[in-house]
C-alpha cells in the first residue's frame, strides 16, 4: 500500500502537525487518524519508541519558513509596492529587466536573463518589471524602449543596456559590479 511505503520518510514537526513516523518498521502496519483541517496528530493507538517521543517533544514548536521571494538564481517580479525594498534596499548588485508581454525582443532576452540569474546566483539579484503594470517605475527611470536592462548598486542606477543584446554583453555589464 502507498501509505506503508511512505512511512519510511523523514519527519518535520510543527505546532499544528504531529509526527508521522521516522524509519520505524512497526509504524508501517499502524493506522493514522487524520482529522480534517487540524493538521496531523498522533493517534492514541500508535506506539512510538521512547527515543522518538523525546525527539518529538524537543521539536514540538519547530516550523518551516518558506522564503520563495528570496529564491536565489531566479528572476523575480518586482512591482511599485516592492521596488524600494527589493531593488533600492538590496545590499548586492541588482539587475532589472524592463519588459512587456507583447514585446518580441523581450521574449527573446528572457532566457538569457534567466541563465545569468542562475550563473550569478548569490552575487546579484535579478528582477523584472512589466512596464504595462508598473508605468511609474518605467517613467521614473526614463525607460523609452524595451527590453531595457538596468544595473543597480547600493540603490543607485549604474548602467543601462537597451535592446535584445547577446549574453556576453550583459555578462560584461554584470562583471563590472560584482565584487570578486
Amino acid at each position: 500500500m502507498a501509505l506503508q511505503a511512505s512511512m519510511n520518510m523523514s519527519t518535520v514537526s510543527t505546532a499544528r502537525a504531529g509526527v508521522l513516523c521516522s524509519n520505524h518498521v512497526a509504524c508501517s502496519k499502524e493506522k493514522l487518524k487524520l482529522p480534517a483541517g487540524r493538521g496531523l496528530r498522533r493517534s492514541s493507538f500508535l506506539s512510538f519508541p521512547s527515543s522518538l517521543q523525546t525527539s518529538v517533544k524537543n521539536h514540538k514548536n519547530s516550523s518551516i519558513v518558506c522564503k520563495a521571494r528570496e529564491a536565489v538564481g531566479v528572476v523575480q517580479v518586482v512591482t511599485d509596492s516592492s521596488w524600494d525594498s527589493l531593488v533600492i534596499g538590496c545590499e548586492i548588485p541588482v539587475l532589472v529587466e524592463f519588459w512587456a508581454p507583447w514585446c518580441g525582443p523581450c521574449r527573446m532576452i528572457t532566457p538569457v536573463i534567466d541563465e545569468l540569474a542562475a550563473e550569478y546566483a548569490g552575487k546579484i539579484a535579478c528582477y523584472k518589471v512589466n512596464t504595462d503594470d508598473c508605468p511609474k517605475i518605467a517613467s521614473q527611470y526614463a525607460i523609452r524602449s524595451i527590453p531595457t536592462v538596468l544595473m543597480f548598486k547600493n540603490g543607485e542606477k549604474k548602467e543601462g543596456v537597451i535592446g535584445a543584446v547577446p549574453k556576453s554583453t550583459l555578462a560584461a555589464t554584470i562583471e563590472k559590479y560584482v565584487e570578486a
